[in-house]
This record gives C-alpha cells, sequence and structure tokens, in this order.
C-alpha cells in the first residue's frame, strides 16, 4: 500500500508541475492571419499564406528565444541557410498526396492549402485558434477539408502549442503515399542545429541521439541547443490517439524535425513495406502534438514528465 500511494504521489508530482500557469493570452484577427501574445509580448503569429500554405512564425520561447528559423519569411538569420524553402517555421502538409506535392514549393505537381475562414478565436489563461481550409491539388480540385485547433499556454517556465489537426476527404478517395517528405514540420532556430556545431542535440524518447533519431518510431523528440547567449529546445509530443502513433521522425541534423507516420519504407529502409493510406469520401483522420518550448535541454525540461501529462489529457 505506501508503494502504490508513493507511485501516485509521484504521478500528481508530475501532473502538477506540468498545469498550465496563469498567464494572460490574447489571440488578435490581422490582415494577414491571427497574433497571439503573451502578457502583451508577441509569442507566434499564424499567417494565413506563407509560400503555399498556412505557417506559425515567429515562435518566441520562454525568455525571448527565437526558436524557428526565418528564413524564407524573413532574411536568413545566424547559421542560417537559404535551403529548402519549403520549411517555413511550423506547419503542416504532405509530399505525395494523390497525384499531388503539398510539402515542396517548386515543381510542376505542386498542390496548395488555402485559408477559408477562422471558427474560433479566444484568448484567457490558454489561447486558441481554429481555422478551416483546404487542400487544392494539381488541377485545381479541392480534396480535402482541413480543420486545424491550435492552443497556446504556459506551463512553469516553458510554453506550449497544441495542434490538432482533422483531414476530411471531399467526394472522391485521397491518398497520402508513402514518402519521407512530410508531415507535421519544425525548422528550428539557426544556432540549434547540429550542424552549426555549437552544441545541438537530437535525442528522443528512447534515448536515440543526432542521426540515429532519424527514422526511428518514439512518442517524442527533442531538439535543443543554444539560441543567443541561452541555451534552449523544442519538444514535439504525439498524443497517443494520434493516427499511427507513434509516429516516425524525419528529424535531421541540418534542423528540419518533422513528424511522419506514411513514410515507413523510406524510413524502414525496406521497399516492400507501405505506409501509404487512403481516405474515403467522408472520411477523417486526426493528428495530435504538443509542441513543447523550453529552457535547457530535454532532462532540465524534464520532456519525459512533459509528455506523460500531455498523454493523460482527452482527446
Amino acid at each position: 500500500m505506501p508503494r502504490c500511494l508513493s507511485a501516485l504521489a509521484l504521478l500528481a508530482a508530475t501532473l502538477c508541475s506540468y498545469s498550465v500557469s496563469a498567464a494572460d493570452i490574447t489571440v488578435t484577427e490581422t490582415p494577414d492571419g491571427a497574433d497571439v501574445k503573451i502578457d502583451g509580448a508577441l509569442f507566434t503569429r499564424y499567417l494565413k499564406k506563407s509560400g503555399a500554405k498556412p505557417i506559425l512564425y515567429p515562435i518566441i520561447g520562454p525568455a525571448e528565444m527565437a526558436m524557428t528559423r526565418n528564413y524564407p519569411m524573413t532574411e536568413a538569420g545566424p547559421d542560417e541557410k537559404s535551403d529548402h524553402i519549403h520549411h517555413r517555421s511550423f506547419w503542416f502538409t504532405h509530399g505525395e498526396v494523390n497525384d499531388s506535392d503539398f510539402w515542396a514549393e517548386a515543381g510542376d505537381k505542386l498542390g496548395t492549402i488555402e485559408h477559408q475562414s477562422f471558427k474560433k478565436l479566444a484568448g484567457g489563461e490558454e489561447g486558441e485558434i481554429v481555422a478551416d481550409s483546404v487542400w487544392v491539388d494539381r488541377h485545381g480540385k479541392k480534396i480535402l477539408k482541413d480543420e486545424r485547433t491550435y492552443k497556446f499556454g504556459v506551463l512553469g517556465d516553458a510554453r506550449y502549442i497544441d495542434l490538432d489537426v482533422t483531414l476530411t476527404a471531399t467526394d472522391a478517395p485521397v491518398k497520402f503515399g508513402d514518402t519521407k517528405e512530410g508531415s507535421f514540420g519544425i525548422r528550428v532556430a539557426g544556432t540549434m542545429k547540429i550542424e552549426s556545431k555549437k552544441g545541438g542535440e537530437i535525442v528522443n524518447s528512447q534515448g536515440d541521439k543526432d542521426l540515429k533519431a532519424w527514422g526511428k518510431q518514439a512518442p517524442w523528440v527533442d531538439y535543443h541547443g543554444p539560441v543567443g547567449d541561452k541555451t534552449g529546445g523544442v519538444a514535439i509530443l504525439e498524443h497517443p490517439s494520434s493516427f499511427r502513433a507513434p509516429t516516425y521522425w524525419h528529424v535531421r541534423t541540418y534542423g528540419l524535425f518533422a513528424a511522419n507516420p506514411f513514410g515507413v519504407h523510406d524510413f524502414e529502409g525496406d521497399k516492400s513495406l507501405d505506409g501509404s493510406y487512403t481516405l474515403s469520401p467522408g472520411e477523417s483522420i486526426t493528428f495530435s502534438y504538443r509542441v513543447l518550448l523550453h529552457r535547457g535541454d530535454e532532462k532540465d525540461a524534464d520532456v519525459a514528465g512533459a509528455f506523460e501529462s500531455y498523454q493523460a489529457t482527452k482527446k
């Protein structure tokens, strides 16, 4: 009995340490999208159109750390390269959807994700944006309805963004192809990436690091390193209810950080495998993630504890 009580006390302590902290979060519509502020200071912006899709940019973590790459939204910042123009801060797309490419921004098969309207903009101790978009294929046909719910808040000295994406096929089947080029992506700050050789590190829940974390399945991954004169990190936690959890990770030492449940044959290195998935007309799939923006590394931030707290939430 004492051992049971001790375990319950530990769980309660973990959940309490990751409870939402008091903050005044405002969400205000703008001509380009919506601004999210914490106690009057900018946290992030929802941009209705950047390149071929909606994104969040910039993303300001604790201690005013800019957590994502500036290029191509503005000029490249410290240790940034002008590569992969489609890696726009914080986005959700996929590289093979029927015969269209929603991941890249160059080529003859490109689709677009077009913002339609805001269903909800709300502030308080937690901010919320609910946005409707449509996926338009290379032929100009609307093939997917896209509802995204973003929630913004403060957990202790960390900040978080919860993202839930529900995709619904319109009037014809929609096939998500098996490719590594997808799906929920973040491009971390240039100084944070491993290739900057300034102390950046990738680590997943199994303890795989840097190159060894690529293509692995895991419920969470953390990417941390220097930002200015501080150390900060971005952790992506996948909710167990998310499609095909635990997902595979397309996470690179040059700064790409993506969760992709479809790219099975690429990640496993076995072309006999097929990770594609087809939605019937009217059918939906949902992806759910928490992005934790924290000080220090994954141990300083207790990312493992943050995941335990997040997975206990209902979807």
